[in-house]
């Protein structure tokens, strides 16, 4: 995108001073046609004309990112790290090169997801429109890409077997897209994304949606139903053991048994019956 103005001025200079500041740029910054050169009148009172110049400055979207990107380099303390530029269709990729900066990537890409995201911004603000900026390094991206597609129909497969949804982790949009073209491959299989801004994912089912689970088995095997009275030959048939040699005891249902018949109780004799007084014989007057 490139951004321009003309000005005039009695002199090239101040024509060109004038153009930079409607664009609100230094005079470095900035490039510089002249249209006219400046005339003076004749005979200090006709004709002459003023000096016309074209001031323009070329904004390029790939050159603001990578330039933004280099300073956030360069805090980190990679100074070092070579930035090479590859123009791609509505966007451009910032190949990363160096020694030891394998650590950017981040767990999963997280850490260069967010640099990507943040140039990004730098360089749909330079004209306002949509540009895309991906950012790699040594090939990171396609190597995750072939991951992820192998991973989705894998997922894919395993929910037309079992009939069940299986939500993946969560991912950028990028990402989610790879997940979605490679379900479209498995036919049988379908993809949608739920969640909202961080959280959100893809899942993966039955394009026919879940089958409903068997249902189970409550007991196991060998064991008897809830509440199931047992067969015969159970506790509650089972005759009393008679006790040994207690004689014949009365017919089952006629009652408890009442146990051997008890016997009368004989009074104990007083000691003195029939025996002397203590103190002598004591006669009776007749």
């Amino acid at each position: 995108m490139i951004k321009e103005a003309i000005a005039t001025g009695e002199t090239v200079e101040l024509a060109k001073e004038a153009a930079c500041r409607e664009l609100g740029v230094e005079s470095y910054e900035a490039e510089f046609e002249i249209l006219e050169m400046p005339t003076k009148k004749t005979f200090g009172l006709f004709g002459g004309n003023p000096a016309k110049v074209r001031v323009f400055i070329k904004n390029d979207p790939a050159e603001a990112a990578a330039k933004y990107l280099k300073g956030i380099l360069d805090k980190m303390g990679l100074s070092a790290v070579d930035i090479q530029i590859k123009e791609e269709e509505n966007g451009a990729q910032l190949s990363l090169s160096g020694d030891d900066i394998g650590f950017i990537i981040g767990h999963r890409g997280e850490t260069l997801d967010a640099l990507q995201y943040l140039t990004g911004l730098v360089a749909n603000h330079i004209d306002n429109s949509y540009y895309r900026i991906t950012i790699d390094i040594g090939n990171y991206r396609e190597k995750r890409k072939e991951t992820l597609e192998i991973l989705g129909k894998k997922i894919a497969a395993k929910a037309i077997k079992t009939g069940r949804n299986s939500s993946l982790e969560p991912m950028n949009p990028y990402e989610r897209r790879i997940i979605h073209t490679a379900v479209q491959t498995v036919e049988g299989a379908k993809s949608w994304s739920e969640g909202e801004d961080l959280s959100r994912h893809v899942v993966i089912g039955p394009e026919a949606g879940e089958r409903s689970a068997p249902r189970r088995n409550n007991y196991g095997k060998g064991r008897r139903p809830y509440n199931d009275k047992p067969r015969g030959g159970g506790y509650n048939n089972r005759q009393p053991r008679s006790a040994p040699n207690a004689g014949p005891g009365p017919s089952v249902g006629s009652g408890p048994n009442p146990g051997p018949a008890r016997q009368p109780v004989q009074k104990a004799a007083p000691k003195n019956e029939g025996k002397a007084p203590l103190y002598g014989r004591v006669d009776v007057k007749k």
